[in-house]
């Protein structure tokens, strides 16, 4: 019996499966052309990632056998118009616990072509494409500023449950922070009860299978230590408190291949000041390196970041759909 995404394909012949043996560097060129304005340095380097790949056979016949569960973007679907891609998807499969996620990611079509039903085809067919492969979450993510997108995407049946913003930062020797009255020093161990309180509040597990939280290189202790100095991982943390109350900390741990990231936990409510000096103070003390990102929940501490020298680069609704739930409330009907 054909499958729904047969079904599909089978109705729409400009639609096709990724053919990642000749299609890596076109949907390379197309992501780029539709978010170029938009493409940080990992994103960036995602795509020369992809252009290198689609040229290196070695990869490619590696690729053929672990598209269901390699990290890159080895499944998905293009429209083809004319011999060119003018359209994609891609699929990505994670794993939290014992659930299968799928990210669908690079929805993309020419700026000249859209509003033709395209981008919810791809779409569409990606869902069904998960679906069949028993997926307990879908999620994808767009940009705030984009409400047809958005639109789309809860006609579908997905659901916004995050928004986040991403931080831009030059590090520079000659930041100063005397005039916010405060003091910057380096995180200690009893800091650790409050500051995992305040983590896990700012980056939830349900946003962990994308981007985990590096937990045991920023605890303290024996054990992380060893475990940092196995990895030859360099990490800082800093804190900042007034009147003997911790107030906000600070993290930063270099990965290997993508912009330097921070961890900011800070209180729910008055630690603007706290939040401006952390910053302050890591833009000074990682002046050595090209830059830092921040990943933030949006509208959280917005101004004292702005203070802190940070660009909001792009602000994305990150939205769901649990299909454990969708299966239980198909079966009832």
């Amino acid at each position: 019996m054909a499958t729904i995404t047969t079904a599909i394909l089978a109705e729409t012949r400009q639609l096709r499966p990724l053919n990642i043996l000749h299609d890596l560097p076109a949907v390379a060129d197309l992501v780029e052309a539709c978010f170029a304005g938009t493409l940080d340095a990992d994103g960036r380097r995602y795509l020369q990632q992809m252009r290198r790949a689609g040229k290196d056979n070695s990869f490619l016949r590696w690729a053929t056998t672990m598209v269901e569960t390699a990290s890159m973007p080895l499944s998905g679907y293009v429209w083809e118009q004319d011999g060119q891609v003018v359209g994609n998807v891609s699929l990505i499969p994670h794993r939290q616990g014992s659930k299968r996620v799928y990210l669908i990611a690079n929805v993309a079509v020419r700026p000249e072509l859209r509003r033709r039903g395209i981008g919810r085809a791809l779409t569409t067919v990606a869902l069904e494409h998960a679906r069949e492969r028993h997926a307990d979450e879908i999620w994808l993510h767009v940009r705030d500023d984009n409400p047809g997108a958005i639109a789309l995407y809860e006609q579908l049946g997905f659901v916004a449950h995050h928004r986040r913003t991403t931080w831009l930062a030059n590090p520079d020797r000659g930041v100063r922070l005397n005039d916010l009255g405060m003091t910057v020093g380096a995180r200690q161990g009893r800091d650790w009860r409050e500051q995992e309180h305040w983590l896990r509040r700012a980056y939830p597990d349900g946003t962990a299978w994308y981007q985990a939280l590096p937990w045991l290189s920023l605890r303290p202790g024996l054990g992380p230590s060893l475990y940092r100095l196995f990895l030859d991982a360099e990490v800082r943390q800093w804190a900042v408190r007034e009147d003997g109350h911790l107030l906000g900390t600070l993290s930063w741990q270099a990965i290997y291949g993508q912009s330097d990231r921070l961890w900011l936990a800070a209180t729910v409510t008055g630690g603007e000041r706290a939040v401006t000096a952390l910053l302050l103070n890591a833009r000074r003390q990682l002046s050595w390196r090209r830059s830092l990102t921040l990943d933030f929940p949006a509208g959280e501490y917005a101004d004292p970041i702005r203070m802190a020298g940070f660009e909001a680069r792009r602000t994305l609704v990150w939205m769901r759909i649990d299909e454990t739930s969708a299966v239980a409330r198909r079966t009832s009907i």
